[in-house]
């Protein structure tokens, strides 16, 4: 951590937290943040449904809904970045307050509601994106659709030729009805359509799938078979919880959905559960509650193949980044591991 992080930090917090949000994405846009180095090692590239990452640490989506900040995130050495989400048209999400910070359980409840600027908006910003990094996109649906399985093959279409991957999120708890859509006969029509809008682009690019953490055993097993059947290049586990279980802080009774530390167990158990599921046939991405190497070597020999942070960056910063790979790497040296690939579900049954 830089000297100068902990001050901004501080100052933010001194900020109500959309605000705060708001801060942050213009001090990146501004280019004057200052950026931890990027962590070079061959332990830790890797490769997640043809994607070559320099490290498994992703940035994961709601930080940069509108795709402004590209340029500062492109330099805070991610190993990939997820924008988003996009709807296909701008709408304002939910009223404020709708972003609240949990810090006695590092945690954060968000009912933000897919605000975004509209797929058209978010695209021409991804067509002038940097050189040099792996670019995903949430993909979404506006709250009044008539269609909203149709919403996420609209976007696609409109955003698919600038990005590297896409991600449909039908886990959100935050838009009436829409974790609907992770049942098996809907998932399955929904699918089917995002993958019609994919083989249209002009090259194809991997399709992600994020699952809520509050689903039961039989709902992961139909969702798992889903998945493969459909073609889909990969999971994402998970998207935040409604949970409120072993809260301390005031405001945990808060409408919306919960991430950061309170994520990190029940995560991590939906995690190693889809990897028996798929058999490691389906490249899996961990999210929920990491904030240090241990918790992201965790999720990695629980079955991810990758990690995604947004949270915990709240409470730590954008050095963070650095700090996951550096440990990283000594972790998978100190277990005789010759790269991040070996080390994948080695320790899942663990999590079982």
């Amino acid at each position: 951590m830089n000297i100068l992080e902990p001050a901004g930090l501080a100052l933010l917090r001194g900020f109500d937290p959309e605000t705060a949000h708001g801060l942050a994405i213009r001090a990146l846009q501004s280019g004057l943040v200052p950026m931890p180095r990027a962590v070079v090692s061959p332990i830790l590239q890797t490769q997640v449904a043809g994607l070559d990452l320099p490290n498994p640490v992703g940035l994961a989506a709601g930080f940069d809904k509108n795709a402004t900040a590209l340029k500062g995130l492109s330099r805070a050495g991610f190993g990939f970045l997820e924008v988003g989400a996009a709807t296909p048209r701008a709408q304002q999400g939910n009223a404020r307050p709708r972003l609240f910070r949990l810090t006695q359980d590092r945690a954060v409840i968000n009912r933000f509601g897919f605000n975004n600027e509209g797929a058209q908006a978010i695209a021409a910003r991804l067509a002038q994106r940097p050189d040099g990094m792996v670019l995903g996109l949430n993909l979404g649906a506006n709250k009044d659709s008539s269609d909203r399985a149709e919403d996420f093959a609209t976007v696609l279409r409109v955003t698919g030729a600038h990005i590297d991957f896409a991600t449909v999120n039908v886990s959100s708890p935050n838009t009436e009805r829409l974790r609907d859509l992770q049942g098996a006969d809907a998932l399955t029509a929904l699918l089917a359509g995002v993958m019609a809008a994919r083989a249209e682009l002009p090259r194809p690019i991997p399709v992600f799938l994020k699952i809520a953490p509050d689903l039961s055993g039989q709902d992961l097993a139909d969702i798992a078979q889903v998945a493969m059947s459909a073609g889909i290049d990969g999971i994402i586990a998970t998207n935040t919880t409604l949970s409120r279980d072993g809260l301390r802080s005031a405001q945990a009774q808060e409408a919306g959905g919960l991430s950061g530390a309170p994520l990190f167990e029940k995560s991590t158990r939906v995690l190693a559960r889809l990897s028996q599921l798929t058999d490691g046939k389906l490249p899996l991405i961990g999210v929920g509650g990491v904030s240090s190497a241990q918790q992201a070597y965790a999720k990695i020999r629980a079955g991810a193949s990758a990690v995604q942070l947004y949270s915990a960056l709240v409470y730590e910063g954008l050095s963070l980044v650095s700090r996951i790979n550096h440990g990283l790497i000594g972790l998978l040296e100190r277990d005789g591991f010759a790269n991040l690939a070996d080390a994948v579900g080695t320790d899942r049954d663990k999590w079982l």
